[in-house]
């Protein structure tokens, strides 16, 4: 299966996102993409009031920016699983920030409402409070995706700080996924020394693909993201990665590559815990 990431650096203008989104989808999709993961917050990085205000239900599809996933999807024959986005939660002040899963028929197939929420004062000044203005969701998703050659395989929803728990996958992996997605919006100060770090980390002990879409660069409010848009193998070299700027990376997913190193190293299996 051929997987991409992509990498934005999304601002306010919601309709300009969007129409970036789809380019670069399209493109990975002509570069052989079946699965494209895009960035946390790939539609709006902003002012928390405006993205209160731009909060969607995604029950039912009508919403600009579900809309706009859904027709990239369909467009380009490709699951898409869209980043982190402000999804509508009963309560107009705490949103949640949600990663659907669109299958290439359009489809909803998941949501993953992001568990962890990322409250921190960082060495540099810059002080984060996700909590805030965003609703916790309640636990993990694993659901199936199609390969257009081969069985199905298993795939794990993550959201950018969700990494720095190693045990939400653990629980993926003892549902059997073979591909863990990780939407995020890392912080330039944060990025440079953990991301690489963490990502490979993840998908060695638990050997899986770990796909990580990243945002890069100077958003609003002066907030620099670290980019380094990434898909990891089980055995935790890294097998593609984006440059500095927009962008996408593809590579092909082997499974059965996968199986190898679980037959050779089967730690998995080796738990006492």
């Amino acid at each position: 299966m051929r997987a991409s990431v992509i990498q934005l650096s999304s601002q306010d203008d919601v309709a300009t996102n969007l129409e970036r989104m789809q380019t670069l989808v399209a493109h990975a999709a002509k570069a052989g993409a079946e699965l494209c993961v895009l960035p946390e917050n790939f539609a709006f990085m902003g002012e928390e009031q405006h993205k209160r205000e731009i909060a969607e239900s995604t029950e039912d599809g009508t919403g600009p920016i579900t809309k706009a996933v859904v027709r990239a999807a369909k467009e380009n024959a490709a699951w898409i699983v869209a980043g982190g986005m402000a999804e509508a939660s009963g309560v107009v002040a705490t949103p949640y920030n949600t990663s659907l899963l669109v299958a290439p028929d359009g489809r909803i197939v998941a949501r993953y409402r992001k568990i962890h929420l990322f409250d921190v004062d960082l060495p540099d000044g810059t002080r984060l409070l996700e909590s805030n203005a965003t609703k916790a969701g309640e636990g993990p998703v694993a659901v199936e995706i199609a390969p257009r050659d081969g069985a199905p395989v298993g795939l794990g929803m993550t959201i950018c700080y969700d990494v720095r728990f190693p045990e939400l996958y653990r629980r993926l992996q003892e549902r059997g996924v073979r591909i863990v997605t990780v939407p995020a919006a890392f912080t330039l100060t944060t990025g440079k020394d953990h991301w690489h770090v963490l990502l490979r980390a993840r998908a060695i002990e638990n050997q899986v693909f770990v796909l990580a879409a990243a945002q890069h660069g100077r958003h609003p409010k002066n907030r620099l993201t670290y980019g380094k848009s990434l898909i990891v193998d089980p055995w935790g070299d890294v097998l593609a990665q984006c440059p500095e700027g927009e962008g996408y990376a593809v590579c092909e997913l082997d499974f059965a590559a996968q199986d190898r190193v679980r037959a050779s190293l089967p730690c998995l299996s080796h738990r006492r815990m």
